[in-house]
């Protein structure tokens, strides 16, 4: 609204309450009449709702069980990515603590012992291997126990990686894009022994001569026989390769007698890996005894593919 003439020019006007001059010719300007219609207040646009994430809980990369595990780590030598040396890490995806002994040996010596408590779903850094000692295969000895159930047997093994199936590993970590590679070790304890009352069982006297023999006057049975020859002679120098194989084989027959003689149900006989020829030597000499009714050689994580489980018949 004008409120005063104050030149030929120049009016005074009123908006809203403001009063301000301006030139008679600029009120008609477009930015005047911006100023002088009344506006509603623009609406501010609602954000787009977010759904809220859900919770995850924990999610295993491994299945239920105990498992060591290498890391390998890499150094640039002449531009080129080589394994340097493999962090090793215990894995307990079980939901209990797990009280464990770990002990390395190479050329018969150990190289690295721990003990401990591993918590419940929880890993734990032991050491680095350095990659050259890979090639002279190391032995990873270890012992599990479950420290919340004392009904529960403790679990022992050794594991044993041939550079062939370390080299194809560190392949497979390239290629998958992985941080490392994993072996079970156990997916679960068993309960303890009972002992066994070999006191009732009648010897054969086609194996130890006389029937006065009671199963208390002879050698208890194993269940567990380990055939390598370190654990069987103190010294292997001026052996020949036939004389240790007699020995292995030898030991094997007697054990294997006197489960029978006990009546015992099943036998684990540890031959290892190697070229296979031993295997197949306990292999044959099971098939010839008649009181074995089946045997199998498959992968555990105890004995990986160098043990053969054997089942009697009576």
């Amino acid at each position: 609204m004008v409120t005063e003439v104050i030149s030929k020019q120049m009016l005074e006007v009123e908006v809203r309450g403001t009063v301000f001059p301006v030139y008679e010719s600029d009120i008609d300007h477009p930015y005047l009449k911006w100023f002088t219609e009344k506006k509603a207040p623009k609406k501010s646009a609602a954000l787009p709702e977010i759904p809220a994430e859900k919770i995850k809980g924990r999610v295993s990369r491994l299945a239920r069980g105990i498992y060591l595990s290498y890391l390998p780590v890499f150094k640039t030598e002449e531009m080129e990515e080589v394994v340097d040396h493999l962090k090793v890490h215990l894995l307990n995806e079980m939901p209990m603590d797990v009280r464990f002994s770990y002990d390395v040996r190479l050329a018969h010596q150990s190289e690295f012992k721990h003990e401990g408590v591993i918590h419940a779903f929880s890993n734990i850094y032991l050491h680095n291997v350095p990659y050259a000692d890979m090639n002279d295969q190391p032995r990873f000895h270890w012992q599990l126990t479950d420290v919340t159930n004392k009904e529960m047997g403790v679990e022992e093994g050794i594991l044993r990686i041939r550079p062939v199936k370390l080299f194809e590993h560190i392949n497979n970590v390239l290629f998958n894009n992985e941080p490392s590679f994993s072996y079970l070790l156990i997916d679960d304890f068993k309960p303890k022994k009972k002992p066994e009352q070999q006191e009732k069982f009648i010897p054969s006297v086609k194996q130890f001569g006389t029937a006065s023999i009671t199963a208390k006057t002879i050698e208890p049975a194993r269940y567990e026989i380990d055939l390598h020859i370190e654990q069987l002679v103190n010294n292997t120098k001026g052996l020949t390769n036939a004389e240790i194989v007699k020995k292995q084989l030898d030991t094997l027959e007697h054990f294997l007698h006197l489960a029978i003689v006990h009546r015992q149900e099943r036998m684990i006989v540890i031959h290892g890996l190697g070229k296979g020829k031993l295997k197949e030597d306990v292999h044959a000499i099971l098939k010839q005894t008649p009181e074995v009714s089946r045997y199998k050689n498959e992968w555990s994580g105890k004995y990986g593919f160098g043990a053969t489980e054997v089942f009697f018949r009576y």
